[in-house]
C-alpha cells in the first residue's frame, strides 16, 4: 500500500506505507538526509525515523530551523540526564526541556550532595563520551501501569507525579543506551550528532514552579553539531554579558529595584525616566500625526470588567489577589490589559459609520504576577507599561488600518536602528481550539485579513500555529539585535471577540446597528522590555536624540564653573541637554566616569576656552576619542548650535527624528540660516 506525502513546495511523493521522514529526505538528497533533525507531519513535530502510515504534509527541519534546534537541544538534555545518572547514582530527575538558547534539566541530588560549575568539565566529558557511542533514541508507547511500575522501582517520585497527570494511552518513553525517560519527544536519530557541549550555569528552581515545593538544581547547557558553532555562540554570550541591560542600566543610573517596593517592580531613576519620556514623546508625535486620540484609564478595574472581557478566566487564578472594598462582594483587580477599559471608553458615546475608525492610545501600566524565578531585569517584570492603542474600525477598514499600523511599527524600528527582523503570523492551534474565544467565522476572517495585509506590504513572514492571543490572531515582529539574538517586539492583533463581549456598536449607512472590529497594537510591546532590548542592542550607546544626557561639561577647576554654566544654558536654549560635573576630581577621572556612563560628548572648559570663547569637545561613542575646538558666540549661538547639529546628523544619518527636526526648525528660525 502506498501513501501520498505533500512537501512545502507543492510536490507530492508517492511512498510505501510505513516510510519515515529520513527515507523521504534521502530520496531528495543525501546531503539533506545528513542534516535533518526532526520533521513536521501534518504540523506535528515527529522523530525522523517514526513510520508514516497515511497521507500527510511533510516539512523537514535542520539545525537552521527553530524546530530542529529544539529537537537537538531536547535530545542533549536527555544526554545530560544520562551522564548525571552515571556520575551521581541515586540522582532524581524532574523535567529537561529545550529552551530558546539551549536546554536545562531540573535534578534532585539529595540533601548531602551539591553541584557547582567546578563539576561542569567532568559532566561535559561524560556527555561527549556517551554521545560517541552513537546510541539511537528509541520511542516506545507504554501503558500508564507499566510506566508507574518502572519509576516506582527506580524510586523517582518526580516522574511518578508527572505520570499521575497523564492519561493512559498517551504515554511514551524514550531510551538511549542505558537511559530511559518519560518524554513526549521528538528526538534526533542518535547521539552522535551531538559533538560540542558547554554547560553554562546552575540555578535553583522550585519543583513545578511552586514556591512551597522542594527547590531543585537546574543545570543549563547548550550544544551544537560543530565545535566552531559552539565557539561562536560562547563569543556571543560573552558579548551579551558586556551588553547586559542590568549591568549597563546600573552603570548609567537608568533604573533600579528595591526589595521593599517589591520584586519585578522597576524604579525608573531620573536618567531612565528621561529616556522613557523621549521614547513616549517620539511615539506620541507619530500617533498624533496618524490620527490617534489619547485616553487615560485607571490602574484597577472591577472584577465584572475582566469577567466580561475574558481576562479573568485567563489571568484570574495566576494573577494578583483581588482588592476588596468595604462594600460587600465588591472586588477590584490590578488591570492585566488596557483593552477592556478602552472598550468602555468607546462605549461612552454613539458613533456612526462616518466616525470610524476611532483610534485610542494610552501608555497604560498593567500588572501580571510572575513567579520570582521567572523575573529578569526589565525583560520580565510584574508591572510594565504598554504603548497600547486600540482601533475600532468597520469590517471594510480592517485591512487598510492594519497596513497603516504595520507602517507605524516599521517607522519605529527604522528610527531605532532595528534593521534585521522577521514577521511572524501567529494563528490558532489547529488541534486545540477550545482555549480561544470567538466564532470560527470571525477567526477565519481575521486570520485571512492579516495574511493579505502582510502580502500587500511584501513582508517576509513565517506562520506559527498555537501562538495567537486567546481572543484573536496577531502579527508579531521578531527583531535581531546587534549580536544576533532574536526578540519579540511589537505586535498587532485583529479582534472580533471583545466588541461582541462588550456589545460595541456603530450606526451604519442603513441606519442599523453594526459591530465594529477591534485592532490591538503596541509597536514597543512594553516600554520596560523595549528599553532592555534597546540597551543590549546598542550597548548603552543610544541614538543621540534619545540619550538622557547628550553631553557633560567638565570644568578643569572650580574657577570655571560660571563659564560652564553659560555653556550649559546656551545649549539648553536649543534643547540640547546635559549636566556639569563639579566634583573635586581630576579631569582624567571625570572623563573615565563619563565614558562608563555612555555620555556621547564631553565638553572640557578651562582658562584658554574661557579666554577665547571656545569649548573643547571629545566624542565618546564607540571608544572614539576625537577632539574638536569650537568658538562660542553668546549673542545667537550660531557656531555652537551648527556644530552640535552636524554631530547630531552624523550620529543618526539621514533620518529625521521628530525631535531633531524640531531643533533644525528652531535653528533656521533663530539664525535665519542653517
Amino acid at each position: 500500500m502506498t501513501i501520498n506525502i505533500s512537501l512545502p513546495d507543492g510536490k507530492v511523493i508517492n511512498a510505501k506505507k510505513g516510510t519515515n521522514a529520513l527515507e523521504v529526505a534521502k530520496s531528495i538528497s543525501e546531503g539533506l538526509a545528513r542534516n535533518i533533525l526532526s520533521a513536521s507531519i501534518n504540523n506535528e513535530i515527529w522523530d525522523i525515523n517514526r513510520p508514516i502510515n497515511s497521507d500527510c504534509t511533510l516539512k523537514l527541519h535542520t539545525f537552521n530551523d527553530i524546530e530542529g534546534k529544539k529537537c537537538f537541544w531536547h535530545s542533549s538534555a536527555h544526554l545530560m540526564a544520562e551522564a548525571l545518572e552515571n556520575l551521581y547514582p541515586g540522582i532524581k530527575l524532574g523535567i529537561g526541556p529545550a529552551i530558546d538558547n539551549g536546554f536545562y534539566y531540573d535534578v534532585d541530588l539529595g540533601d548531602e550532595r551539591k553541584l557547582s560549575s567546578d563539576d561542569f568539565p567532568r559532566i561535559e566529558e561524560k556527555m561527549i563520551s556517551l554521545a560517541r557511542e552513537k546510541n539511537n533514541f528509541i520511542r516506545k508507547d507504554i501503558s500508564k501501569k507499566d510506566a508507574l511500575d518502572y519509576f516506582k522501582e527506580k524510586g523517582d517520585e518526580y516522574k511518578i507525579e508527572l505520570l499521575n497527570d497523564l492519561d493512559d494511552g498517551d504515554i511514551t518513553f524514550y531510551s538511549q543506551g542505558n537511559f530511559t525517560d518519560l518524554c513526549k519527544g521528538p528526538h534526533i536519530e542518535n547521539t552522535s550528532k551531538i559533538k560540542a557541549i558547554k554547560l553554562l550555569n546552575i540555578a535553583g528552581a522550585y519543583w513545578r514552579g511552586d514556591e512551597k515545593r522542594k527547590q531543585m538544581t537546574r543545570i543549563y547547557g547548550v550544544s551544537f553539531q560543530k565545535q566552531k558553532d559552539l565557539t561562536a555562540h560562547l563569543h556571543m554570550l560573552e558579548e551579551a554579558k558586556k551588553r547586559d541591560h542590568r549591568k549597563i542600566g546600573k552603570e548609567m543610573e537608568l533604573f533600579t529595584f528595591s526589595k521593599k517596593v517589591g520584586q519585578g517592580l522597576p524604579l525608573w531613576l531620573p536618567k531612565g525616566a528621561q529616556l522613557r519620556e523621549k521614547l513616549e514623546n517620539f511615539l506620541k508625535k507619530a500617533q498624533e500625526n496618524a490620527g490617534y486620540l489619547p485616553v487615560i484609564t485607571p490602574h484597577i478595574g472591577n472584577k465584572d470588567l475582566y469577567v466580561c472581557s475574558g481576562h479573568y478566566d485567563k489571568y484570574g487564578e495566576d494573577s494578583f489577589q483581588p482588592i476588596k472594598t468595604p462594600q460587600e462582594n465588591e472586588e477590584f483587580y490590578l488591570k492585566p490589559m488596557n483593552c477592556p477599559h478602552h472598550c468602555e471608553v468607546y462605549k461612552s458615546k454613539q458613533y456612526s459609520y462616518k466616525d470610524l475608525p476611532v483610534r485610542f492610545a494610552e501608555f497604560g501600566t498593567v500588572y501580571r504576577y510572575e513567579q520570582s524565578g521567572e523575573l529578569h531585569g526589565l525583560t520580565r517584570v510584574r508591572g510594565f507599561t504598554q504603548d497600547d492603542a486600540h482601533l475600532f474600525v468597520r469590517p471594510d477598514q480592517v485591512k487598510s488600518e492594519f497596513i497603516n499600523v504595520i507602517d507605524l511599527v516599521l517607522y519605529v524600528f527604522r528610527a531605532l536602528d532595528f534593521k534585521d527582523f522577521k514577521v511572524q503570523i501567529s494563528l490558532r492551534d489547529k488541534e486545540n481550539k477550545s482555549k480561544y474565544i470567538g466564532s470560527e467565522e470571525n477567526w477565519e476572517k481575521a486570520e485571512q485579513e492579516i495574511i493579505e495585509a502582510t502580502k500587500e506590504r511584501n513582508l517576509n513572514t513565517v506562520i506559527e500555529y498555537g501562538e495567537a492571543a486567546f481572543y484573536g490572531p496577531k502579527l508579531d515582529f521578531m527583531v535581531k539585535d546587534a549580536i544576533g539574538r532574536e526578540w519579540q517586539l511589537g505586535t498587532i492583533q485583529v479582534d472580533y471577540s471583545l466588541p461582541e463581549r462588550f456589545e460595541l456598536e456603530y450606526t451604519g449607512k442603513d441606519n442599523q446597528k453594526h459591530r465594529p472590529v477591534m485592532i490591538h497594537r503596541a509597536p514597543f510591546g512594553s516600554l520596560e522590555r523595549f528599553v532592555a532590548v534597546l540597551i543590549e542592542h546598542c550597548g548603552g550607546n543610544f541614538p543621540l536624540w534619545l540619550s538622557p544626557e547628550q553631553f557633560i561639561i567638565l570644568p578643569i577647576s572650580e574657577k570655571y564653573h560660571d563659564y560652564a554654566e553659560k555653556v550649559k544654558q546656551l545649549l539648553k536654549n536649543y534643547d540640547i541637554c546635559g549636566p556639569i560635573d563639579k566634583r573635586a576630581e581630576t579631569t582624567s577621572r571625570k572623563i573615565r566616569d563619563a565614558e562608563v556612563s555612555k555620555i556621547p560628548f564631553i565638553i572640557v572648559v578651562g582658562e584658554r576656552e574661557e579666554a577665547e570663547n571656545k569649548i573643547t569637545v571629545q566624542e565618546c561613542y564607540d571608544a572614539i576619542q576625537s577632539f574638536y575646538k569650537y568658538t562660542l558666540k553668546y549673542q545667537d549661538g550660531n557656531v555652537m548650535t551648527k556644530w552640535f547639529y552636524r554631530l547630531l546628523l552624523h550620529r543618526i544619518g539621514k533620518r529625521r527624528i521628530p525631535k531633531i527636526k524640531n531643533l533644525h526648525d528652531k535653528l533656521i528660525t533663530s539664525n535665519g540660516r542653517d
